[in-house]
């Protein structure tokens, strides 16, 4: 190997995302087929947990990758952090029966509080972080907030997955493959309320709209399909999203570290683009441009009803920012 090897920590390594997620990592494709990685596996301090990590690595181990030049195994986000390029923050605590979205992410924030101190003190200062733990914005949000010293660029969040399930309905309903899908857009926030763009988005070079025809199905069946997949999931298999959030993190890395053509999702700090309270984390229309780099598309036309349910998207973000004000600082 003639390149250094890139670092990478995964947060609920064991878990089921990281168990499809890791195979990906370690074979190239989320690098590329001749990039080095050593994957930093951290789990919460629970016997079970880090039983369950070594099992995962000794699975690595046995599948002999070329790419995978190393492992550390380890309950200690100071130590899982250390040096990293990207800093993966998959797990973090379900929702459990009766919780409200505002309890889970209280639950949650001293975890990304602990997490977004320990990159900031200990990982490499071009350090990429990508949450998926949900609720993944605002998760963003705190981690950012508690690594001052790091630029407030270098944080995002993920919608690849709400991307990707958008594309995969309007091939369905358009009678064409999925790769025919292209600048698919959500926008806002990683819930029931997000807004998958129909009017931007484009089948085989025209907008979604114009080629789909059937504006009741583009905003009452396949807004809704999309928003809640993820309970749709849960009802079928009876477990979350695991090997399409994977997926959706490969490609969202992917991207953000190797540059892409077009449009993709990613949530990340507005800059008040299209009316979003500048400082939130939302998922915007982005191209990525390589190096790990990314700008905000800009000039994109809505119409009233997608105007009307970002407003909606961008209130709940706006929300909870507000239950979690506690732990932003006085930067908030």
């Amino acid at each position: 190997m003639t390149k250094a090897p890139i670092r990478v920590a995964i947060t609920g390594a064991a878990g089921q995302i990281g168990y499809a997620l890791l195979p990906r990592i370690a074979s190239g494709a989320m690098f590329g087929p001749d990039q080095p990685v050593i994957l930093q596996l951290i789990e919460i301090p629970v016997e079970a947990a880090m039983n369950a990590l070594k099992g995962v690595a000794m699975e690595l181990d046995d599948c002999a990758f070329p790419l995978l030049q190393g492992m550390v195994l380890t309950s200690d986000v100071n130590e899982g952090f250390k040096d990293v390029n990207y800093a993966l923050l998959v797990g973090s605590k379900p929702r459990g029966p009766g919780m409200e979205r505002g309890d889970l992410i209280k639950e949650n924030g001293p975890i990304f509080t602990g997490q977004g101190r320990a990159i900031n003190d200990h990982a490499a200062r071009d350090c990429r972080t990508v949450v998926v733990g949900n609720p993944c914005n605002t998760n963003a949000l705190i981690a950012m907030h508690s690594a001052p010293d790091l630029p407030d660029n270098q944080f995002s969040a993920m919608t690849r997955l709400d991307q990707n399930r958008a594309m995969a309905q309007l091939a369905t309903k358009a009678g064409v493959h999925s790769s025919e899908v292209t600048d698919a857009i959500i926008w806002g926030n990683h819930s029931a309320t997000q807004v998958p763009d129909y009017k931007n988005t484009k089948i085989g070079g025209k907008s979604a709209q114009e080629v789909i025809g059937d504006m009741d199905w583009l905003q009452g069946e396949f807004f809704t399909t999309v928003q809640k997949r993820g309970a749709a999931i849960i009802a079928a298999r009876g477990l979350s999203s695991a090997m399409s959030a994977a997926n959706g993190l490969v490609d969202h890395v992917r991207d953000l570290y190797m540059g892409c053509e077009g449009i993709r999702s990613m949530c990340v700090p507005s800059d008040g683009s299209y009316g979003v309270t500048e400082g939130l984390i939302s998922s915007f229309p982005v191209h990525c441009t390589g190096n790990n780099n990314y700008e905000i598309v800009q000039g994109l036309e809505l119409d009233d009803f997608l105007k009307a349910r970002i407003e909606s998207t961008v209130a709940e973000l706006a929300g909870e920012k507000e239950v979690v004000a506690d732990l932003l600082g006085a930067s908030a």
